[in-house]
């Protein structure tokens, strides 16, 4: 593995999320237990359209800011990429307005049309509503830092806007729960505005502290005709449109399951209560881990883009494909033992984390879907950062296309909710090899024997940690045998990739910040 800026940039980003997940499942757990299964399924039928909002409104903005002011960078033209930022700032202005708005005057009709089941989740989509417009211009200062490849201001701005937004959204719940369990939801929904505000002043406080420094590199470049706002613009806007519609598979596919899911398993003989119950272990309890094990490959993404444009706009060919193998390498040694994990003590899990075992079916058959949803963006930001931004959007459509069929057939008898959690694996899995046969197409090529030696120890950890759970639980309980089976699967994967000569001393001293501390 290369010892690389955009290496430095995901550890960063990677310990960052970390955190941020960290915070967001102590918040999580204590909404579960809070709100019970019935409010976190009212939550759920709220937040993915926020999401989906959000994500069509400026997913794809950080994405094309640092592309393009990576470009700059790269070139030297430090005054083309500050311009970039002050007009991409200005464009989501308005649009995030205007989202915010559709929102707020769509809310109603969701409720009423029968798209949102339960109309008691009306109270949440309108507490979200003011969370779109200030996130929507947070993304143009993430995306301005990224391609300086500056990864602490984002970081930075991350845990305290997740810090924020837990502590409203418990409060929140907490005191609003004896007036009713829709109006705790919405509290909890709530939680999204100040975070984002939050969010957007630490970054404005990086950007004002670095403006001085970019100021000197801009005295010290040549003097050129300035590009025009509305040629930035349209750059913007071709880079972003498809960069969102590839970067909303989440989204798109948690509001396929707040549409769908409920529905099919109530005409499947299920009460509203009992359908929104199991919605909520599978979006509630089960996605959020799945998102939690992403968090390195999210972050290698964020990290690999800008990296990637710049040896492309180089004409660095070898830089790409030693970026891209790593990331991909990275991408698996990470993911496979998740999913493995996952999958081999989701009740444990489910347990230890929700207080009920009754979201361990759910939690086992999403399993997968970390891995390949960690393939998907690993691979998105490849094509991405070669400047092929159509191809993921495509490959995302026709994913989500594949996925509401999938829903809709799998989410009915005798499947019911497990069926669900497949059409999820389906989805991703269908996105990640789309991608993969693009990106060969180009010219990338893959260690698949590597990769196959990586999925092998994860297989092993996953059954050693079936043996031994099954064997201490008898005697420890449920808490301690879970977390001894964890750290016990540890060591046998890290072992078991030490033997095989997946990775070696040499590989690990490349890496940043800690590749020192073993020489």
């Amino acid at each position: 593995m290369t010892r690389d800026k955009f290496l430095r940039g995901a550890m960063i980003l990677t310990m960052a999320g970390l955190m941020v997940k960290i915070i967001g499942s102590v918040n999580r757990i204590l909404l579960s237990r809070l709100l019970g299964g019935e409010g976190i399924g009212l939550y759920q039928m709220a937040y993915p359209v926020y999401l989906l909002m959000l994500s069509v409104s400026s997913a794809g903005i950080p994405i094309a800011i640092s592309i393009i002011v990576a470009e700059k960078v790269a070139k030297g033209d430090f005054a083309s990429a500050g311009r970039v930022f002050r007009v991409s700032l200005g464009l989501m202005a308005a649009t995030g307005l205007v989202f915010a708005a559709g929102l707020y005057c769509s809310a109603g009709w969701l409720v009423e049309s029968g798209l949102i089941r339960d109309p008691r989740a009306y109270y949440g989509l309108i507490a979200l509503t003011p969370a779109v417009f200030f996130a929507t211009i947070l993304a143009s200062f993430r995306g301005y830092f990224q391609g300086h490849q500056m990864m602490t201001p984002p970081a930075v701005s991350q845990i305290l806007e997740q810090f924020v937004r837990v502590v409203t959204m418990v409060v929140l719940a907490y005191y609003l729960l004896p007036y009713g369990l829709e109006y705790a939801a919405a509290g909890a929904a709530f939680g999204a505005v100040p975070g984002s505000i939050t969010g957007l002043i630490v970054l404005s406080f990086f950007y004002f502290r670095n403006k001085a420094r970019w100021q000197q590199e801009i005295s010290r470049q040549l003097t050129e005709a300035p590009e025009s706002i509305s040629r930035i613009a349209r750059r913007l806007v071709l880079l972003a449109l498809p960069v969102s519609c590839a970067n909303i598979m989440v989204p798109v596919t948690s509001s396929i399951d707040m549409l769908l899911v409920p529905n099919r398993l109530v005409e499947s003989g299920f009460s509203v209560e009992a359908a929104t119950t199991l919605f909520g272990y599978l979006t509630g309890m089960g996605m959020p881990l799945v998102m939690m094990a992403t968090i390195p490959t999210l972050s290698l993404t964020a990290s690999l883009v800008p990296a990637v444009s710049e040896a492309f706009t180089l004409g660095d060919r070898n830089s790409i494909d030693r970026k891209t193998n790593t990331a991909m390498k990275l991408c698996c040694l990470l993911t496979f033992p998740a999913a493995a994990g996952m999958w081999a003590l989701a009740e444990p899990i489910s347990k230890l984390l929700y207080g009920t075992a009754l979201a361990g079916e759910a939690i086992r058959n999403l399993a997968p879907s970390i891995c390949l949803l960690g393939i998907h963006q690993i691979t998105t930001g490849m094509l991405q950062g070669m400047g092929q931004t159509l191809i993921p959007m495509w490959n995302m459509l026709l994913s989500a296309v594949v996925k509401a069929a999938a829903v809709w057939y799998l989410t009915a008898l005798p499947w019911n909710i497990v069926g669900a959690a497949w059409a999820s694996n389906i989805n991703f899995g269908l996105a990640a090899a789309l991608n993969i046969f693009f990106l060969i197409r180009s010219g990338i090529t893959f260690k698949v024997y590597a990769l196959g030696k990586i999925l092998l120890a994860a297989v092993l950890m996953a059954a050693v940690s079936m043996l031994l759970y099954n064997y201490l639980t008898v005697y420890w309980g449920n808490t301690l045998a879970t977390a001894v089976t964890i750290f016990a699967a540890g060591i046998v994967y890290l072992l078991t990739l030490i033997a095989s000569g997946t990775i070696g001393r040499k590989e690990l001293q490349k890496l940043p910040v800690i590749g020192s501390r073993f020489k």
